[in-house]
């Protein structure tokens, strides 16, 4: 979660927004979450675990290249 916030910092372009799931049971439920961090980009990339810098980048880059790619 900290390098998505670092991102959202550097760039108008990215958001980052940490949610506490057991204040948010419905939310939490709807991303089927079974572990923290979770994280979910853009809907179309999620990862439960803090993963190495590098790994996240690719998601992120996954998560916006355009479909099919």
């Amino acid at each position: 979660m900290r390098l998505a916030q670092h991102m959202a910092v550097a760039s108008e372009r990215v958001t980052a927004t940490a949610i506490e799931a057991t204040e948010f049971p419905d939310l939490s439920r709807s991303y089927r979450v079974m572990a923290v961090p979770k994280i979910v980009i853009n809907d179309r990339v999620e990862f439960e675990g803090a993963l190495p810098e590098a790994q996240f980048l690719d998601a992120v880059l996954r998560a916006v290249a355009p479909a099919g790619s």
